[in-house]
């Protein structure tokens, strides 16, 4: 929606290319190796043979076959085995380091043991204090003091930063403290900020590894008021969720989460601003029928911007920068005389650095040694609960291609790294190469005939004749020695060159394929699938393939070779030779049907892996708060055992594959040395040394030939993979012919006309028959339970899937031009921040194209200043992944300042502030209504104080628009949706809003 794909194909392929140096760099080193291995043999039978000539030695043929069946043996192990034994163990040694080094880092203890609910539950602070960062002045968490017990609601309330998702992970033990008490008694059940879910059900999603109560299951529904949302999905709580909870809206991702907590049955509860993620009607039902009923005996602390809910709570804490402000019962708010607004005022006294928990990554936490209770271990963290059964995660099945790698897929692999000449220019030094080589062996053996006349007296030395034909069978030795070199070396490298490339250009293209994917593809594929490709199947791309394509085409052109010089030189041994290639032939064609098959299948086992881990990391601090991380390690071994399967049942295959060809060599051995003895007669010496040097040499070359082809064949499943990628369904053109003036859109009218929606071609309609138009100008505020559509009707103006019926933009057909121009031209800022690996400035403006002063600005606008400037490097400070060291809240303000800065004449504000506290909220909705007061503005919220100032209301219900109207003249209308909507905030806040409205 920001249209940055092409900055961030820039920044993966600046690092894909320092990275393919690298690889070419061991590549070649690579190559070179293999090239002595087909060399080195020959150049030491020259030398030895140049020396015994110059040193006026005889010998016999039977002798120099000797000492050629001596090389060859020492070939195989001093050139391809010991080589390849120093590297492997070079590899294991680096990469046993990296898990040593990780497997070293901090682990976390357990911070307080919960201590066996007796009778007495209880969650009791005393003056406790806490950091996130060790290094840091400011403690994330001060002297905070306050108890708990059965029955009693604590609400937290306080500013973004204040503290209050640390004050719930310092009592999950995330947060170890550094002085002070903490004692907790009882089973704790949590609900995060942003709902985790894991792909599987929602009704295992929900269950989370109890067993099923139809009774108990039915209450939570009721409660967290799901019952109406299940019967929209096609099958109820059976409706797979993929990997980022696809496809419910964030609202309901939040109750599917709250409900999980309920159903725990738990004795304490900690929930971290569930109700900012519904409207106010269901923020209502919530309140009353799962925080008040369901969990009214129980303990529960629960972090709100809600302050219309607080009368109904036990006590309420006031955080601030992360110091206890006021503590006590609405009450005693109320007679002091204390306005809780005036709590979150940014007064002038000298504020604190807001607490921005430094990152809580588990690896900057040095342990606090005062803490010696050691964790659990998982076998006996959690209680031995009769009723919990094991937790069901469903991963989706990859689809694999069927039978053989076609012919296409090998042309695509070869002409990604070079065009036809050079291809054929690689193809004739292949053939040079192994010419040089066979001629070279059948020199050898006229030359031993010469040396074994010499030896038994046929020939004299001192003869004219025999001095020129030593010396010119000489000179065309030395010839065709130096030659073999070259064309070796040459051809190796090449190799590499070209197939290094071709993975290179294969990477980008899927890359490039990847974002130009509509969003349904990600919906559907878990993120393991996409990693899978982009690390495994290209990393077989960059390193082993091409070694092993060099190796095939070597030992196969050898092959080939070898054959025909034996059969030139004795023609009978084709008699052998030819049965023993169609055996192989068949061979390799049974093996290959099921080894390929295994290969895919272990492709697909290993994604699971990655999205079992990725999906487990997200929800870590849920894990670990409901001691369910025995249940998910072992969801994660059972993943790693079927991969393993996979894989071993690949390396049998192969092992019976090279044990068949051994047995069938052997007797090919034994077949043609009897046969030379048998004609021995007919024969001469030289010829016969060579056949049989030459056999052995064949048998361990022909059925390492076999293997390796097969391995080709295997590996090429990855290059298949890739090449899947490459061509996926994408989204419109990023840009056509026609492309709009760039001043467009001057005005920022939007017009719908009659636009169906649905985000899968094979979907239901999200969205049907809207006409809603949206004038120059003009705030609207978009408001609707969760789930009516509100969203989606950003989805469509966006085309995140192409809408039937026409939108304009300032009458230009939004179908009409690319999806580039056509985003750039909105700014957007969604419900769910997005924030990037790499400092605050890189996050705001990655393209560099703000001054620091304007970046400054935009983050006054948003009440972020004080905070960004408390961090010690301001705003170069570096964000940990996805922006962990930040609350979400400010995440949100982030995302918010990002779309800000981007001037565009309409902005959409897509309850980009639901996380935040309501009095930021409104003055960062009031600088939006002065400074873009001449653009279009489309607000979509639950909280009613956002959009009640807005010029025009719009009500969505169930995908199509109810009401559109002034506020106040909504309000007036005792059975409009909007006015019953206000009611259910209760009397002084509907009173309050009424006001505004005028």
């Amino acid at each position: 929606m920001n249209v940055w794909e092409q900055s961030f194909i820039d920044l993966i392929t600046r690092l894909r290319r320092k990275e393919i140096s690298k690889i070419l760099r061991s590549s070649y080193l690579r190559g070179m190796n293999l090239t002595s291995f087909f060399a080195v043999s020959k150049i030491m039978i020259f030398v030895t043979f140049i020396a015994n000539e110059l040193l006026d030695n005889l010998i016999t043929a039977s002798q120099v076959f000797v000492v050629v069946m001596l090389f060859e043996a020492l070939r195989f192990s001093s050139t391809l085995y010991f080589p390849l034994a120093i590297e492997k163990v070079s590899e294991a040694v680096i990469s046993i380091r990296r898990i040593k080094n990780f497997l070293l880092l901090d682990e976390m203890s357990q911070c307080y043991p919960q201590l066996p609910s007796d009778d007495r539950t209880i969650v009791d602070v005393q003056t406790f204090t806490a950091f996130w960062e060790k290094t840091s002045e400011t403690p994330t968490l001060q002297g905070l003091s306050f108890t708990v017990r059965p029955g009693e609601l604590l609400a937290v309330i306080g500013p973004v930063g204040a503290g209050k998702s640390s004050l719930l992970h310092a009592l999950l033990g995330e947060l170890p403290l550094s002085q002070g008490k903490v004692s907790i008694h009882g089973r704790i059940a949590y609900v995060s900020q942003q709902p985790w879910l894991f792909p599987g059900t929602v009704k295992s999603n929900i269950l989370f590894g109890k067993k099923y109560d139809k009774e108990r299951y039915e209450k939570v529904i009721e409660a967290c008021d799901l019952k109406n949302d299940l019967q929209l999905l096609e099958e109820g709580d059976l409706t797979e969720i993929g990997d980022r909870g696809t496809p419910l809206s964030e609202g309901q991702k939040a109750r599917v989460s709250l409900a999980r907590a309920v159903y725990q049955d738990a004795d304490i509860y900690l929930l971290d601003d569930p109700l900012s993620a519904v409207d106010a009607g269901v923020s209502r039902h919530l309140f009353e029928q799962c925080v008040c009923q369901a969990l009214k005996d129980k303990i529960t602390i629960l972090v709100t911007h809600q302050l219309q809910h607080l009368k109904d709570a036990s006590q309420i804490l006031v955080l601030k920068d992360g110091i206890t402000v006021e503590r006590g019962t609405y009450s005693e708010f109320l007679k002091s005389g204390i306005d809780i607004f005036s709590l979150f005022e940014k007064g002038n006294e000298q504020s604190e650095p807001s607490s921005v928990p430094g990152a809580p990554s588990l690896i900057s936490e040095s342990l606090v040694q005062s803490l010696k209770s050691p964790r659990p271990s998982l076998k006996d963290a959690a209680p031995e609960d009769q009723e919990t059964e094991n937790i069901q995660v469903t991963l989706p099945v990859e689809d694999h291609l069927e039978g053989k790698v076609g012919f296409k897929t090998y042309k695509n692999y070869f002409t990604a790294g070079a065009d036809w000449p050079i291809i054929i220019f690689l193809i004739l030094v292949n053939i040079a190469a192994q010419v040089a080589y066979v001629l070279q062996d059948w020199w050898l053996a006229f030359w031993a005939n010469v040396q074994n006349g010499l030896y038994f007296g046929v020939y004299v030395k001192e003869d004219e004749d025999v001095v020129f034909v030593l010396n010119w069978y000489l000179s065309v030795y030395s010839g065709l020695s130096v030659s073999t070199v070259l064309f070796a070396i040459t051809r190796s490298l090449l190799i590499f060159y070209i197939l290094v490339n071709s993975s290179q250009t294969l990477h980008n293209k899927m890359l490039e394929s990847i974002l130009k994917a509509p969003v349904l593809f990600f919906h559907r594929n878990p993120i393991g699938r996409i990693l899978n490709r982009f690390s495994k199947d290209v990393g077989h791309m960059d390193d082993l393939l091409p070694l092993i394509f060099l190796d095939f085409i070597q030992t196969f052109l050898l092959v080939i070779g070898v054959v025909g010089v034996m059969v030139a030189a004795i023609p009978w041994t084709a008699i052998p030779v030819i049965p023993l290639g169609i055996i192989f032939f068949f061979l390799r064609r049974y093996f290959l049907e099921t080894s390929r098959d295994v290969k895919r299948l272990e492709c697909t086992t290993r994604s699971p892996v990655f999205s079992h881990l990725a999906s487990s990391l997200r929800g870590l601090w849920t894990i670990r708060a409901y001691k369910a991380e025995q249940k998910f390690q072992e969801l994660f071994d059972a993943h790693q055992d079927l991969h393993s399967e996979a894989w071993f049942l690949l390396l049998t295959t192969s092992r019976w594959l090279a044990v068949y060809l051994d047995v069938i060599c052997a007797i090919f051995v034994t077949a043609v040395a009897f046969g030379a003895l048998i004609l021995v007669e007919t024969l001469d010496a030289g010829h016969v040394g060579l056949v049989l040097s030459l056999t052995i040499t064949l048998t361990s070359i022909f059925q390492w030939c076999v293997r390796q082809s097969a391995e080709v064949e295997n590996m090429m499943i990855s290059v298949e993979r890739v090449i899947e990628y490459t061509d996926l369904v994408k989204e419109a053109s990023w840009e056509l012919e026609y492309r709009p003036p760039p001043s467009w859109p001057n005005e920022g009218m939007i017009s719908f006309n009659n636009v169906n929606f649905r985000h899968t071609s094979d979907g239901p309609l999200v969205l049907w028959n809207m006409y809603p138009t949206f004038y120059p100008g003009q705030k609207v505020g978009i408001v609707g339970r969760t789930g009516a559509g509100k969203s989606s009707l950003i989805a469509s103006l966006f085309r995140l899937s192409e809408p039937g019926g026409r939108i304009y933009i300032d009458d230009i057909l939004t179908t009409s031009i690319g999806l580039h121009d056509l985003r750039k031209k909105m700014s957007v800022a969604l419900q769910e921040p997005v924030l990037f690996t790499g400092t605050m400035r890189e996050n705001l403006d990655p393209f560099n194209e703000h001054t620091d002063n304007e970046l400054w600005n935009a983050l006054e606008e948003v009440q972020l200043k004080e905070s960004i400037e408390s961090l010690p490097a301001k705003m170069n400070t570096k964000l940990a992944e996805s922006g962990l060291n930040l609350s979400v809240g400010q995440k949100q303000l982030v995302c918010l300042t990002r779309a800000l800065l981007r001037k565009n004449q309409i902005l959409i504000i897509d309850k980009a502030t639901s996380y935040v506290d309501p009095r930021t909220d409104e003055l960062i909705q009031k600088k939006i209504r002065e400074r873009f007061a001449q653009c279009t503005v489309l607000t979509i919220a639950h909280r009613l104080s956002t959009v009640i100032d807005c010029e025009v209301i719009r009500v969505l219900d169930s995908g199509t628009q109810k009401e559109s109207n002034r506020p106040y003249n909504l309000l007036q209308n005792r059975n409009s949706l909007f006015y019953k909507m206000v009611q259910q905030l209760g009397k002084e806040e509907a009173a309050v809003l009424t006001k505004r409205a005028k």
